[in-house]
Protein backbone atom coordinates (compact mmCIF):
# COMPACT_ATOMS: atom_id res chain seq x y z
CA UNK A 1 0.00 0.00 0.00
CA UNK A 2 2.64 2.53 1.03
CA UNK A 3 5.17 1.75 -1.68
CA UNK A 4 2.90 2.77 -4.57
CA UNK A 5 5.11 5.40 -6.20
CA UNK A 6 2.54 7.72 -7.78
CA UNK A 7 1.08 10.91 -6.32
CA UNK A 8 -2.51 10.86 -7.61
CA UNK A 9 -3.82 13.84 -5.72
CA UNK A 10 -6.68 13.83 -3.22
CA UNK A 11 -9.83 12.92 -5.10
CA UNK A 12 -11.77 10.17 -3.33
CA UNK A 13 -15.16 8.61 -3.81
CA UNK A 14 -16.08 6.58 -0.73
CA UNK A 15 -17.64 3.29 -1.80
CA UNK A 16 -19.29 0.48 0.11
CA UNK A 17 -16.34 -1.19 1.75
CA UNK A 18 -15.04 -1.51 5.30
CA UNK A 19 -11.51 -2.10 3.97
CA UNK A 20 -9.27 1.00 3.91
CA UNK A 21 -6.99 -0.88 1.53
CA UNK A 22 -9.83 -1.55 -0.92
CA UNK A 23 -10.90 2.10 -0.74
CA UNK A 24 -7.37 3.30 -1.43
CA UNK A 25 -6.98 1.04 -4.44
CA UNK A 26 -10.42 2.03 -5.74
CA UNK A 27 -9.52 5.73 -5.52
CA UNK A 28 -6.26 5.07 -7.33
CA UNK A 29 -8.09 3.24 -10.08
CA UNK A 30 -10.55 6.09 -10.37
CA UNK A 31 -7.73 8.65 -10.67
CA UNK A 32 -6.17 6.64 -13.49
CA UNK A 33 -9.54 6.39 -15.25
CA UNK A 34 -9.80 10.16 -15.17
CA UNK A 35 -6.17 10.35 -16.35
CA UNK A 36 -6.83 7.93 -19.25
CA UNK A 37 -4.33 5.32 -18.07
CA UNK A 38 -6.90 2.57 -18.26
CA UNK A 39 -4.49 -0.34 -18.02
CA UNK A 40 -3.14 0.86 -14.67
CA UNK A 41 -6.69 1.62 -13.56
CA UNK A 42 -7.67 -2.02 -14.12
CA UNK A 43 -4.70 -3.16 -12.02
CA UNK A 44 -5.79 -0.88 -9.18
CA UNK A 45 -9.40 -2.04 -9.33
CA UNK A 46 -8.22 -5.65 -9.29
CA UNK A 47 -6.26 -4.91 -6.12
CA UNK A 48 -9.35 -3.31 -4.63
CA UNK A 49 -11.31 -6.49 -5.34
CA UNK A 50 -8.54 -8.60 -3.80
CA UNK A 51 -8.67 -6.47 -0.65
CA UNK A 52 -12.47 -6.71 -0.50
CA UNK A 53 -13.92 -9.52 -2.68
CA UNK A 54 -17.45 -8.32 -1.86
CA UNK A 55 -16.91 -4.83 -3.35
CA UNK A 56 -19.15 -4.54 -6.40
CA UNK A 57 -17.60 -1.24 -7.43
CA UNK A 58 -14.19 -2.85 -7.85
CA UNK A 59 -15.64 -5.03 -10.61
CA UNK A 60 -17.56 -2.05 -11.97
CA UNK A 61 -14.19 -0.27 -12.30
CA UNK A 62 -12.60 -3.22 -14.10
CA UNK A 63 -15.45 -3.29 -16.61
CA UNK A 64 -15.51 0.48 -17.08
CA UNK A 65 -11.74 0.79 -17.60
CA UNK A 66 -11.52 -2.24 -19.89
CA UNK A 67 -14.12 -1.05 -22.37
CA UNK A 68 -13.97 1.72 -24.97
CA UNK A 69 -13.14 5.29 -24.04
CA UNK A 70 -12.99 8.74 -25.61
CA UNK A 71 -9.57 8.11 -27.20
CA UNK A 72 -10.16 4.43 -27.91
CA UNK A 73 -13.63 3.78 -29.36
CA UNK A 74 -14.53 0.26 -30.43
CA UNK A 75 -13.53 0.91 -34.05
CA UNK A 76 -9.88 1.48 -33.08
CA UNK A 77 -9.62 -1.93 -31.38
CA UNK A 78 -8.45 -4.70 -33.67
CA UNK A 79 -10.65 -7.81 -33.61
CA UNK A 80 -8.51 -9.70 -31.11
CA UNK A 81 -8.40 -6.74 -28.74
CA UNK A 82 -12.15 -6.17 -29.13
CA UNK A 83 -12.84 -9.78 -28.23
CA UNK A 84 -10.55 -9.74 -25.19
CA UNK A 85 -11.85 -6.42 -23.89
CA UNK A 86 -15.49 -7.33 -24.34
CA UNK A 87 -15.14 -10.74 -22.70
CA UNK A 88 -13.24 -9.24 -19.75
CA UNK A 89 -15.70 -6.38 -19.32
CA UNK A 90 -18.72 -8.65 -19.52
CA UNK A 91 -17.23 -11.02 -16.94
CA UNK A 92 -16.55 -8.10 -14.60
CA UNK A 93 -20.07 -6.78 -15.21
CA UNK A 94 -21.55 -10.09 -14.16
CA UNK A 95 -19.33 -10.19 -11.07
CA UNK A 96 -20.47 -6.69 -10.09
CA UNK A 97 -24.12 -7.60 -10.60
CA UNK A 98 -23.68 -10.64 -8.38
CA UNK A 99 -22.47 -8.40 -5.54
CA UNK A 100 -25.07 -5.68 -5.93
CA UNK A 101 -26.86 -6.36 -2.63
CA UNK A 102 -23.93 -4.81 -0.76
CA UNK A 103 -23.90 -1.66 -2.86
CA UNK A 104 -25.26 1.80 -2.08
CA UNK A 105 -28.17 3.09 -4.22
CA UNK A 106 -25.80 5.12 -6.43
CA UNK A 107 -23.39 2.22 -6.81
CA UNK A 108 -26.28 -0.10 -7.61
CA UNK A 109 -27.48 2.27 -10.33
CA UNK A 110 -24.00 2.43 -11.88
CA UNK A 111 -23.60 -1.34 -11.84
CA UNK A 112 -27.04 -1.83 -13.37
CA UNK A 113 -26.06 0.53 -16.20
CA UNK A 114 -23.11 -1.65 -17.22
CA UNK A 115 -25.12 -4.25 -19.21
CA UNK A 116 -26.15 -1.49 -21.60
CA UNK A 117 -22.49 -1.04 -22.46
CA UNK A 118 -21.59 -4.73 -22.39
CA UNK A 119 -24.79 -6.64 -23.19
CA UNK A 120 -22.93 -9.80 -24.19
CA UNK A 121 -19.51 -11.38 -24.09
CA UNK A 122 -19.38 -12.08 -27.83
CA UNK A 123 -18.40 -9.59 -30.52
CA UNK A 124 -20.91 -8.02 -32.84
CA UNK A 125 -20.54 -5.71 -35.83
CA UNK A 126 -19.45 -2.12 -35.23
CA UNK A 127 -22.91 -0.79 -36.06
CA UNK A 128 -24.45 -2.86 -33.32
CA UNK A 129 -21.69 -1.95 -30.87
CA UNK A 130 -22.37 1.73 -31.61
CA UNK A 131 -25.91 1.19 -30.35
CA UNK A 132 -24.40 -0.11 -27.12
CA UNK A 133 -22.64 3.24 -26.72
CA UNK A 134 -25.97 5.05 -27.20
CA UNK A 135 -27.74 2.73 -24.76
CA UNK A 136 -25.00 3.28 -22.18
CA UNK A 137 -25.19 7.06 -22.59
CA UNK A 138 -28.94 6.91 -21.99
CA UNK A 139 -28.43 4.70 -18.93
CA UNK A 140 -25.79 7.02 -17.50
CA UNK A 141 -28.00 10.07 -18.04
CA UNK A 142 -30.71 8.32 -16.06
CA UNK A 143 -28.24 7.67 -13.24
CA UNK A 144 -27.14 11.29 -13.27
CA UNK A 145 -30.73 12.52 -13.12
CA UNK A 146 -31.41 10.26 -10.17
CA UNK A 147 -28.26 11.41 -8.33
CA UNK A 148 -27.71 15.02 -9.49
CA UNK A 149 -25.27 15.84 -6.68
CA UNK A 150 -22.94 12.92 -7.41
CA UNK A 151 -20.04 14.48 -9.31
CA UNK A 152 -18.50 11.16 -10.32
CA UNK A 153 -21.77 9.96 -11.83
CA UNK A 154 -21.96 13.27 -13.69
CA UNK A 155 -18.47 12.73 -15.07
CA UNK A 156 -19.34 9.23 -16.28
CA UNK A 157 -22.51 10.55 -17.93
CA UNK A 158 -20.61 13.31 -19.73
CA UNK A 159 -17.94 10.91 -20.95
CA UNK A 160 -20.63 8.55 -22.25
CA UNK A 161 -22.19 11.44 -24.18
CA UNK A 162 -18.86 12.57 -25.61
CA UNK A 163 -17.95 9.05 -26.61
CA UNK A 164 -20.86 9.01 -29.06
CA UNK A 165 -18.89 11.33 -31.37
CA UNK A 166 -15.29 11.35 -30.11
CA UNK A 167 -13.27 14.31 -31.39
CA UNK A 168 -16.31 15.53 -33.34
CA UNK A 169 -18.13 17.67 -30.81
CA UNK A 170 -18.65 20.97 -32.69
CA UNK A 171 -18.79 21.96 -36.35
CA UNK A 172 -15.56 23.81 -37.14
CA UNK A 173 -17.16 26.63 -39.17
CA UNK A 174 -20.51 27.38 -37.53
CA UNK A 175 -19.72 26.26 -34.01
CA UNK A 176 -22.98 24.29 -33.89
CA UNK A 177 -22.89 20.74 -32.51
CA UNK A 178 -21.47 18.24 -34.97
CA UNK A 179 -23.81 15.68 -36.51
CA UNK A 180 -24.95 13.29 -33.80
CA UNK A 181 -23.04 15.19 -31.11
CA UNK A 182 -24.42 15.69 -27.62
CA UNK A 183 -22.04 18.61 -27.03
CA UNK A 184 -24.73 21.00 -25.80
CA UNK A 185 -26.02 18.58 -23.18
CA UNK A 186 -22.49 17.62 -22.12
CA UNK A 187 -21.57 21.28 -21.75
CA UNK A 188 -24.69 22.00 -19.69
CA UNK A 189 -23.93 19.12 -17.34
CA UNK A 190 -20.36 20.30 -16.83
CA UNK A 191 -21.04 24.00 -16.49
CA UNK A 192 -23.90 23.39 -14.08
CA UNK A 193 -21.48 21.54 -11.83
CA UNK A 194 -18.86 24.30 -12.02
CA UNK A 195 -21.51 26.92 -11.24
CA UNK A 196 -23.28 25.18 -8.38
CA UNK A 197 -20.67 23.00 -6.67
CA UNK A 198 -17.25 24.32 -5.70
CA UNK A 199 -16.06 20.71 -5.38
CA UNK A 200 -16.34 20.38 -9.16
CA UNK A 201 -13.27 22.63 -9.45
CA UNK A 202 -11.23 19.91 -7.76
CA UNK A 203 -12.71 17.02 -9.73
CA UNK A 204 -10.16 15.69 -12.23
CA UNK A 205 -12.75 13.95 -14.40
CA UNK A 206 -15.01 16.96 -14.86
CA UNK A 207 -12.10 19.31 -15.51
CA UNK A 208 -10.49 16.92 -17.98
CA UNK A 209 -13.68 16.39 -19.95
CA UNK A 210 -14.43 20.12 -20.11
CA UNK A 211 -11.05 20.78 -21.73
CA UNK A 212 -11.72 18.06 -24.30
CA UNK A 213 -15.19 19.39 -24.98
CA UNK A 214 -14.20 23.03 -25.38
CA UNK A 215 -10.95 22.61 -27.30
CA UNK A 216 -13.09 22.07 -30.43
CA UNK A 217 -15.31 25.06 -29.67
CA UNK A 218 -14.95 28.36 -31.52
CA UNK A 219 -13.90 29.87 -28.18
CA UNK A 220 -11.57 27.29 -26.60
CA UNK A 221 -10.24 29.98 -24.28
CA UNK A 222 -13.45 29.62 -22.27
CA UNK A 223 -11.87 26.49 -20.76
CA UNK A 224 -8.74 28.26 -19.49
CA UNK A 225 -9.96 28.45 -15.85
CA UNK A 226 -10.63 24.71 -15.78
CA UNK A 227 -7.38 24.01 -17.61
CA UNK A 228 -5.40 26.04 -15.08
CA UNK A 229 -7.05 24.19 -12.19
CA UNK A 230 -6.14 20.84 -13.67
CA UNK A 231 -2.40 21.44 -14.14
CA UNK A 232 -1.23 20.41 -10.65
CA UNK A 233 -4.27 18.52 -9.42
CA UNK A 234 -3.01 14.95 -10.01
CA UNK A 235 0.77 15.35 -10.11
CA UNK A 236 1.81 11.91 -11.37
CA UNK A 237 -1.01 11.44 -13.89
CA UNK A 238 0.98 12.94 -16.73
CA UNK A 239 -1.95 13.16 -19.10
CA UNK A 240 -3.82 15.42 -16.69
CA UNK A 241 -0.74 17.61 -16.18
CA UNK A 242 -0.59 17.92 -19.97
CA UNK A 243 -4.28 18.50 -20.70
CA UNK A 244 -4.33 22.27 -20.18
CA UNK A 245 -2.00 22.65 -23.13
CA UNK A 246 -4.79 21.60 -25.49
CA UNK A 247 -6.13 25.09 -24.70
CA UNK A 248 -2.75 26.82 -24.34
CA UNK A 249 -1.70 25.92 -27.86
CA UNK A 250 -4.80 27.51 -29.33
CA UNK A 251 -4.26 30.67 -27.31
CA UNK A 252 -0.66 31.17 -28.44
CA UNK A 253 0.84 30.28 -25.05
CA UNK A 254 3.66 28.26 -26.60
CA UNK A 255 6.02 28.62 -23.64
CA UNK A 256 3.32 27.04 -21.45
CA UNK A 257 2.88 24.29 -24.03
CA UNK A 258 6.57 23.43 -23.76
CA UNK A 259 6.80 23.79 -19.98
CA UNK A 260 3.71 21.84 -18.99
CA UNK A 261 4.35 19.02 -21.40
CA UNK A 262 7.89 18.70 -20.09
CA UNK A 263 6.31 18.46 -16.61
CA UNK A 264 3.90 15.83 -17.93
CA UNK A 265 6.77 13.87 -19.49
CA UNK A 266 8.59 13.86 -16.15
CA UNK A 267 5.49 12.35 -14.54
CA UNK A 268 4.97 9.85 -17.33
CA UNK A 269 8.60 8.75 -17.21
CA UNK A 270 7.94 7.56 -13.64
CA UNK A 271 5.38 5.19 -15.08
CA UNK A 272 7.64 4.25 -18.01
CA UNK A 273 10.58 3.44 -15.74
CA UNK A 274 8.35 1.13 -13.68
CA UNK A 275 6.17 -0.42 -16.39
CA UNK A 276 8.17 -0.04 -19.62
CA UNK A 277 6.84 0.81 -23.07
CA UNK A 278 4.70 -2.26 -23.81
CA UNK A 279 1.38 -0.60 -23.05
CA UNK A 280 -1.13 1.71 -24.67
CA UNK A 281 -0.28 4.48 -22.24
CA UNK A 282 2.96 4.90 -24.19
CA UNK A 283 0.84 6.79 -26.68
CA UNK A 284 -0.01 9.41 -24.05
CA UNK A 285 3.66 9.90 -23.23
CA UNK A 286 4.41 10.22 -26.95
CA UNK A 287 1.58 12.74 -27.20
CA UNK A 288 3.34 14.91 -24.60
CA UNK A 289 6.58 14.80 -26.57
CA UNK A 290 4.58 15.70 -29.70
CA UNK A 291 3.19 18.75 -27.94
CA UNK A 292 6.65 19.88 -26.83
CA UNK A 293 7.92 19.65 -30.40
CA UNK A 294 4.95 21.48 -31.85
CA UNK A 295 4.95 24.22 -29.20
CA UNK A 296 8.70 24.69 -29.46
CA UNK A 297 8.53 24.92 -33.24
CA UNK A 298 5.81 27.56 -33.03
CA UNK A 299 7.89 29.50 -30.49
CA UNK A 300 11.09 29.34 -32.54
CA UNK A 301 12.80 27.12 -29.97
CA UNK A 302 14.82 24.35 -31.58
CA UNK A 303 16.47 23.00 -28.43
CA UNK A 304 13.30 21.79 -26.63
CA UNK A 305 12.11 20.30 -29.92
CA UNK A 306 15.33 18.34 -30.36
CA UNK A 307 15.26 17.11 -26.75
CA UNK A 308 11.69 15.92 -27.12
CA UNK A 309 12.43 14.16 -30.39
CA UNK A 310 15.30 12.32 -28.70
CA UNK A 311 12.97 11.34 -25.86
CA UNK A 312 10.52 9.88 -28.35
CA UNK A 313 13.22 7.73 -29.93
CA UNK A 314 14.41 6.49 -26.55
CA UNK A 315 10.98 5.53 -25.23
CA UNK A 316 9.26 4.05 -28.30
CA UNK A 317 11.39 0.93 -28.84
CA UNK A 318 11.18 -1.18 -31.95
CA UNK A 319 10.00 -4.24 -30.06
CA UNK A 320 6.94 -2.29 -28.94
CA UNK A 321 6.18 -1.17 -32.50
CA UNK A 322 6.34 -4.80 -33.64
CA UNK A 323 3.43 -5.81 -31.39
CA UNK A 324 0.65 -6.73 -33.83
CA UNK A 325 -2.34 -6.81 -31.46
CA UNK A 326 -3.09 -4.10 -30.69
CA UNK A 327 -1.38 -2.72 -33.83
CA UNK A 328 1.23 -0.59 -32.09
CA UNK A 329 3.04 0.56 -35.24
CA UNK A 330 -0.20 1.88 -36.70
CA UNK A 331 -0.87 3.77 -33.48
CA UNK A 332 2.57 5.10 -32.58
CA UNK A 333 5.20 4.86 -35.34
CA UNK A 334 4.18 8.24 -36.76
CA UNK A 335 5.49 9.94 -33.62
CA UNK A 336 8.97 9.01 -34.79
CA UNK A 337 8.59 11.05 -37.99
CA UNK A 338 9.04 14.48 -36.38
CA UNK A 339 12.81 14.90 -36.66
CA UNK A 340 12.66 15.82 -40.38
CA UNK A 341 9.96 18.39 -39.63
CA UNK A 342 12.24 20.09 -37.08
CA UNK A 343 14.96 20.49 -39.70
CA UNK A 344 12.47 21.93 -42.16
CA UNK A 345 10.95 24.33 -39.64
CA UNK A 346 14.33 25.80 -38.71
CA UNK A 347 15.74 25.92 -42.25
CA UNK A 348 18.43 23.29 -41.66
CA UNK A 349 18.48 22.57 -45.38
CA UNK A 350 21.86 20.89 -45.70
CA UNK A 351 21.05 18.50 -42.85
CA UNK A 352 17.63 17.84 -44.33
CA UNK A 353 19.09 17.15 -47.78
CA UNK A 354 21.43 14.53 -46.31
CA UNK A 355 18.82 12.53 -44.41
CA UNK A 356 18.65 8.81 -45.09
CA UNK A 357 15.60 6.60 -44.78
CA UNK A 358 15.49 3.86 -42.12
CA UNK A 359 16.41 0.35 -43.18
CA UNK A 360 13.03 -1.13 -42.32
CA UNK A 361 10.85 1.07 -44.48
CA UNK A 362 7.76 -1.07 -43.86
CA UNK A 363 7.84 -0.75 -40.08
CA UNK A 364 8.96 2.88 -40.16
CA UNK A 365 6.67 3.87 -43.01
CA UNK A 366 5.81 7.36 -41.71
CA UNK A 367 9.42 8.19 -40.92
CA UNK A 368 10.48 6.95 -44.37
CA UNK A 369 8.00 9.16 -46.20
CA UNK A 370 8.72 12.22 -44.03
CA UNK A 371 12.46 11.74 -44.48
CA UNK A 372 12.11 11.80 -48.27
CA UNK A 373 9.82 14.83 -48.02
CA UNK A 374 12.37 16.78 -45.97
CA UNK A 375 15.25 15.64 -48.15
CA UNK A 376 13.48 16.83 -51.31
CA UNK A 377 12.54 20.13 -49.69
CA UNK A 378 16.11 20.67 -48.51
CA UNK A 379 17.49 20.02 -51.98
CA UNK A 380 14.97 22.41 -53.50
CA UNK A 381 15.85 25.16 -51.00
CA UNK A 382 19.52 24.68 -51.84
CA UNK A 383 18.75 25.13 -55.54
CA UNK A 384 19.48 21.50 -56.43
CA UNK A 385 16.22 21.13 -58.31
CA UNK A 386 17.00 18.04 -60.38
CA UNK A 387 18.00 16.12 -57.25
CA UNK A 388 14.90 17.49 -55.50
CA UNK A 389 12.67 16.04 -58.23
CA UNK A 390 14.29 12.62 -57.76
CA UNK A 391 13.81 12.81 -54.00
CA UNK A 392 10.21 13.90 -54.59
CA UNK A 393 9.57 10.67 -56.45
CA UNK A 394 11.03 8.73 -53.51
CA UNK A 395 8.62 10.61 -51.25
CA UNK A 396 5.63 9.86 -53.45
CA UNK A 397 6.47 6.16 -53.57
CA UNK A 398 6.79 6.09 -49.78
CA UNK A 399 3.53 8.04 -49.48
CA UNK A 400 1.72 5.48 -51.62
CA UNK A 401 3.22 2.66 -49.58
CA UNK A 402 1.86 3.90 -46.25
CA UNK A 403 -0.33 1.28 -44.54
CA UNK A 404 -3.98 2.28 -44.60
CA UNK A 405 -4.21 2.08 -40.82
CA UNK A 406 -1.11 4.13 -40.05
CA UNK A 407 -2.33 7.00 -37.87
CA UNK A 408 -1.20 10.13 -36.11
CA UNK A 409 -4.03 10.17 -33.60
CA UNK A 410 -7.12 11.43 -35.45
CA UNK A 411 -5.74 11.42 -39.01
CA UNK A 412 -4.19 8.87 -41.30
CA UNK A 413 -0.61 9.54 -42.26
CA UNK A 414 -1.69 9.27 -45.88
CA UNK A 415 -3.98 12.28 -45.43
CA UNK A 416 -1.40 14.22 -43.43
CA UNK A 417 1.34 13.68 -46.00
CA UNK A 418 -1.01 14.67 -48.81
CA UNK A 419 -0.48 18.16 -47.39
CA UNK A 420 3.26 17.64 -47.78
CA UNK A 421 2.84 16.39 -51.34
CA UNK A 422 1.23 19.66 -52.46
CA UNK A 423 3.58 21.77 -50.36
CA UNK A 424 6.66 20.05 -51.78
CA UNK A 425 5.41 20.42 -55.35
CA UNK A 426 4.88 24.11 -54.72
CA UNK A 427 8.36 24.56 -53.29
CA UNK A 428 10.01 22.82 -56.24
CA UNK A 429 7.94 24.72 -58.80
CA UNK A 430 8.98 27.93 -57.08
CA UNK A 431 12.66 27.02 -57.50
CA UNK A 432 11.96 26.19 -61.14
CA UNK A 433 10.61 29.70 -61.68
CA UNK A 434 6.96 28.66 -62.15
CA UNK A 435 5.69 31.03 -59.47
CA UNK A 436 1.99 31.09 -60.33
CA UNK A 437 1.82 27.30 -60.38
CA UNK A 438 3.87 27.16 -57.18
CA UNK A 439 1.44 29.41 -55.34
CA UNK A 440 -1.49 27.34 -56.60
CA UNK A 441 0.10 24.23 -55.12
CA UNK A 442 0.77 25.95 -51.81
CA UNK A 443 -2.85 27.11 -51.67
CA UNK A 444 -3.90 23.51 -52.34
CA UNK A 445 -1.68 22.44 -49.44
CA UNK A 446 -3.43 24.99 -47.20
CA UNK A 447 -6.81 23.57 -48.23
CA UNK A 448 -5.67 20.02 -47.49
CA UNK A 449 -4.26 21.11 -44.15
CA UNK A 450 -7.59 22.68 -43.17
CA UNK A 451 -9.46 19.55 -44.28
CA UNK A 452 -7.68 17.31 -41.77
CA UNK A 453 -9.68 15.97 -38.87
CA UNK A 454 -9.51 18.06 -35.73
CA UNK A 455 -6.52 17.23 -33.59
CA UNK A 456 -4.23 18.79 -31.03
CA UNK A 457 -1.58 19.47 -32.04
CA UNK A 458 -2.70 19.83 -35.64
CA UNK A 459 -1.69 16.92 -37.85
CA UNK A 460 0.64 18.93 -40.12
CA UNK A 461 3.62 20.19 -38.15
CA UNK A 462 4.41 23.48 -39.95
CA UNK A 463 1.55 25.75 -41.03
CA UNK A 464 1.57 25.90 -44.82
CA UNK A 465 0.57 29.56 -44.67
CA UNK A 466 4.04 30.34 -43.32
CA UNK A 467 5.63 29.13 -46.56
CA UNK A 468 2.93 30.63 -48.78
CA UNK A 469 3.16 34.01 -47.10
CA UNK A 470 6.97 34.02 -47.06
CA UNK A 471 7.24 33.31 -50.78
CA UNK A 472 4.48 35.76 -51.68
CA UNK A 473 6.38 38.37 -49.69
CA UNK A 474 9.62 37.48 -51.42
CA UNK A 475 7.96 38.10 -54.78
CA UNK A 476 6.51 41.43 -53.70
CA UNK A 477 2.87 40.36 -53.32
CA UNK A 478 2.70 42.31 -50.09
CA UNK A 479 -1.04 42.73 -49.60
CA UNK A 480 -1.78 39.05 -50.19
CA UNK A 481 1.13 37.95 -48.03
CA UNK A 482 -0.01 40.22 -45.20
CA UNK A 483 -3.50 38.73 -45.37
CA UNK A 484 -2.07 35.20 -45.27
CA UNK A 485 -0.13 36.06 -42.12
CA UNK A 486 -3.10 37.80 -40.48
CA UNK A 487 -5.20 34.71 -41.12
CA UNK A 488 -2.59 32.45 -39.58
CA UNK A 489 -2.36 34.70 -36.52
CA UNK A 490 -6.15 34.69 -36.12
CA UNK A 491 -6.44 38.45 -36.66
CA UNK A 492 -8.99 38.30 -39.48
CA UNK A 493 -10.73 34.93 -39.24
CA UNK A 494 -10.78 33.13 -42.55
CA UNK A 495 -9.70 29.72 -41.29
CA UNK A 496 -10.66 27.06 -38.76
CA UNK A 497 -10.16 28.17 -35.17
CA UNK A 498 -7.74 25.35 -34.46
CA UNK A 499 -5.56 26.46 -37.38
CA UNK A 500 -5.08 29.96 -36.01
CA UNK A 501 -1.71 30.37 -34.33
CA UNK A 502 -1.87 33.53 -32.22
CA UNK A 503 1.39 35.36 -31.60
CA UNK A 504 3.64 32.81 -33.31
CA UNK A 505 7.03 34.29 -34.09
CA UNK A 506 7.05 33.16 -37.72
CA UNK A 507 3.87 34.80 -38.94
CA UNK A 508 4.57 37.90 -36.82
CA UNK A 509 7.96 38.21 -38.53
CA UNK A 510 6.38 37.93 -41.96
CA UNK A 511 3.54 40.33 -41.19
CA UNK A 512 5.90 42.95 -39.72
CA UNK A 513 8.00 42.85 -42.91
CA UNK A 514 4.91 43.24 -45.07
CA UNK A 515 3.59 46.17 -43.04
CA UNK A 516 6.94 47.92 -43.02
CA UNK A 517 7.22 47.68 -46.80
CA UNK A 518 3.60 48.79 -47.21
CA UNK A 519 4.09 51.75 -44.90
CA UNK A 520 1.23 50.62 -42.64
CA UNK A 521 2.69 52.25 -39.57
CA UNK A 522 -0.35 52.08 -37.27
CA UNK A 523 -0.72 48.33 -37.48
CA UNK A 524 3.04 47.85 -37.59
CA UNK A 525 3.53 49.32 -34.11
CA UNK A 526 1.19 46.78 -32.55
CA UNK A 527 2.67 43.85 -34.48
CA UNK A 528 6.22 44.87 -33.63
CA UNK A 529 5.33 44.81 -29.96
CA UNK A 530 3.92 41.29 -30.21
CA UNK A 531 6.92 40.26 -32.32
CA UNK A 532 9.34 41.61 -29.73
CA UNK A 533 7.73 39.42 -27.06
CA UNK A 534 7.82 36.35 -29.32
CA UNK A 535 11.44 36.92 -30.38
CA UNK A 536 12.51 37.19 -26.76
CA UNK A 537 11.35 33.61 -26.20
CA UNK A 538 12.90 32.14 -29.37
CA UNK A 539 16.29 30.48 -29.17
CA UNK A 540 16.94 31.08 -32.87
CA UNK A 541 17.09 34.28 -34.90
CA UNK A 542 13.92 34.21 -36.97
CA UNK A 543 14.36 36.33 -40.11
CA UNK A 544 11.44 35.11 -42.20
CA UNK A 545 8.15 33.29 -41.81
CA UNK A 546 9.67 30.22 -43.44
CA UNK A 547 13.20 29.10 -44.04
CA UNK A 548 12.31 28.54 -47.69
CA UNK A 549 12.39 32.31 -48.28
CA UNK A 550 15.65 34.08 -48.99
CA UNK A 551 15.79 35.91 -45.68
CA UNK A 552 15.50 32.63 -43.83
CA UNK A 553 18.22 30.89 -45.84
CA UNK A 554 21.22 32.91 -44.74
CA UNK A 555 22.66 29.95 -42.82
CA UNK A 556 22.63 26.75 -44.85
Amino acid sequence: MTDYPYDLGHHSWPVSTSSPEAQTWFDRGLAWVYGFNHEEAVICFQRASAADPSLAMAYWGIAYATGPNYNMPWELFDKASQATALATARQATEAALALIEGASPLERALVEALPARFPQAELSDLGTMATWDRDFADAMLAVQLSFPDALDARAFAVEALMQLTPWEMWQPDSGAPADGSEAVQARALLETAFTKDQAAWSHPGLLHLYVHLMEMHLEPELALPQADRLRNLVPDAGHLVHMATHIDVQCGAYADVVHWNEQAIAADLKYYEREGAMNLYSGYRAHDYHFVIYGAMMAGQIQPALRAEEGLRQTLPEEMLRIESPPMADFYEAFLSFAPHILVRFGRWREASELTAPKDTALYASLTATTHYARALGLAALGEVTAARAAQEDFRQAHRALPEGRLLHNNTMADILAVGDAMLEGEILYREGAQAAAFDQLRLAVAREEALNFDEPWGWMQPVRHALGALLLEQGHLEEAAEVFRTDLGLTGGCRRAMMHPDNVWALTGLAECLERLGATDELGHIRQRLSYAQARADQTVKAACGCAGLGSAKL
